[in-house]
């Protein structure tokens, strides 16, 4: 009873924030729901980024739904990647039943369903405002690591950029970069090198066939126009709860790459565009990136410094990120350092490496008292946790077993008709689902080789017409004051010579004997 005490009062005192806060749920100890311990996370701390990790079916989803709710009825929009398709029900008013009942009973809460306002979004063709952005706003450099360039290679598309920048050649899709790239090794080949210095045939080729590995990604469904702009994401509703934005991208699970590429671009733009916000009492926009290792998997170690070096950043700009996952391991340990806000869900230790990953899991986590927590992961049942965060000095809190509260939205899918009358009132359709194909350099340069092969004919008639010009001999030769003094020079030499032989004739005749 006195170690009961004992908990309470630290999780009070830990979890216990002046400014506004989420409730997660409350404090368990050996396997008792503890009323009195309060689980919450201020929205203070919230852009120090988080983690939600938990094996399938140990709910994250419902956790993540928690989070998103919470911060849109305290005004903050929420950007969810949702690969999985299982987000959609925030839209949606949730349906008690008797789990939801008992655990509204057990945690003390009065269960109110609400719906949530949403806004579908799309990187393809399922219904959704469709997200794009131009090859010149990412930028050579930002390119170049995706792409996973050398440095003879990035420099050359630099120089391409700066060419087409220099000569108002918009580069919107991949289409405009293949045809850069095949110019630059043929026909501007010249041109290039007499402006900017001389390209390898070789390097292009290089990034030619990388450009393709992304094409064949589906990326052309991403690059283009109409970009989107970072402020349609950072909406408040009229009843002044913010925006949920949901990226369905369930059809990219077998593409990492292009998910990887998005999720740099926009993170990218978000830092670029948002000004510095210094220390707020809650976060401009948080993002959360569900299933989160299709970023790692395949991400080099250049892509994972890119990564790490934005997050570290962005939060100056009152952005949080929040990644899901099944196993913290899959977060790139450079990263996981920089996440202040964990919940970790139930892990299962069916073999000898997933004991392992257990043992390191718990590693990452706050010692405590009152908890073996290698022991208590793959002792937690659904919808309960381990949490620890940041408080509002930025000190991690007591590590404590929570049992999570139930989200008020729906905890379901919508079907094809509620997502279809969703988009249908949805503004942003009309703003970003028209296709633009205004003139770029793809149709610049088709009229630049064009007109090129065009005039060839009549300029190499001009230079057959022309004259053919003579030699320096030939025009000497042919002038008369050089006629004059090459004879004179030649008769010079030609005596001379005989004169050193003896058979130069003589002025005057010798004296013979007779």
């Amino acid at each position: 009873m006195a170690d009961q005490a004992k908990f309470t009062e630290q999780i009070n005192k830990g979890y216990n924030f002046k400014g506004t806060s989420i409730l997660l749920g409350k404090g368990m100890l050996d396997g008792q729901l503890i009323a009195d311990a309060v689980v919450q996370a201020p929205l203070k701390t919230m852009n120090r980024h988080g983690l939600v990790s938990g094996a399938t079916g140990t709910g994250k989803t419902k956790t993540l739904q928690l989070l998103a709710e919470g911060l849109s009825d305290a005004s903050v929009p929420v950007l969810m990647m949702d690969i999985k398709g299982d987000l959609s029900g925030i839209a949606a008013q949730g349906t008690p039943n008797d789990k939801i009942n008992e655990r509204a009973r057990l945690l003390g809460i009065d269960y109110k369903p609400g719906a949530y306002p949403v806004e579908l979004l799309s990187l393809s063709n399922e219904p959704g405002v469709r997200l794009r952005a131009t090859v010149t706003e990412f930028g050579p450099v930002l390119l170049s690591k995706i792409l996973v360039l050398n440095s003879t290679q990035e420099s050359i598309l630099s120089m391409l950029f700066k060419y087409c920048d220099d000569h108002n050649m918009p580069l919107l899709d991949l289409k405009d970069l293949q045809k850069t790239l095949q110019w630059a090794a043929n026909e501007g080949k010249t041109e290039l090198s007499g402006e900017y210095g001389n390209i390898s045939a070789a390097s292009v080729g290089t990034i030619m066939r990388k450009v393709i590995e992304l094409q064949q990604q589906g990326a052309d469904l991403f690059f283009g126009e109409k970009s989107f702009e970072v402020d349609d994401l950072m909406r408040v509703s009229d009843d002044g709860r913010g925006v949920i934005s949901i990226v369905r991208v369930t059809d990219l699970q077998d593409r990492p790459k292009l998910f990887s590429t998005f999720m740099l671009q926009m993170l990218s733009e978000l830092y670029a565009t948002l000004p510095e916000a210094g220390d707020l009492d809650q976060p401009k926009l948080v993002m959360f990136i569900d299933e989160a290792h299709l970023i790692f998997d395949e991400a080099n170690t250049v892509l994972v410094q890119q990564l790490e070096t934005i997050i570290k950043l962005i939060r100056s700009k009152g952005v949080g990120i929040f990644f899901i996952t099944q196993n913290p391991m899959d977060i790139a340990p450079s990263v996981l350092g920089q996440l202040g806000m964990k919940i970790q869900h139930a892990l299962r230790a069916f073999t000898a490496n997933d004991r392992k990953t257990i043992v390191q899991t718990a590693a990452n986590y706050p010692d405590s008292e009152f908890y073996k927590t290698e022991d208590l992961i793959t002792q937690l049942g659904i919808g309960e946790a381990l949490v620890t965060l940041l408080d509002e000095k930025g000190i991690p809190t007591p590590l404590v077993a929570t049992m999570i509260c139930p989200p008020r939205s729906r905890m379901d899918i919508l079907n094809q008709q509620e997502i279809d009358a969703l988009v249908s009132k949805s503004a942003l359709v009309n703003k970003y689902n028209k296709e633009e194909n205004r003139e770029s350099a793809y149709e610049i340069l088709n009229q630049k080789i064009a007109v090129a092969k065009e005039e060839a004919p009549a300029r190499q008639k001009r230079i057959d017409a022309q004259p053919e010009e003579k030699s320096i001999l030939e025009t000497i030769a042919d002038n008369p004051i050089a006629k004059s003094m090459m004879r004179t020079a030649g008769n010079t030499i030609v005596r001379s010579l005989l004169g050193s032989l003896g058979l130069g004739g003589s002025t005057r005749r010798k004296k013979g004997f007779f």
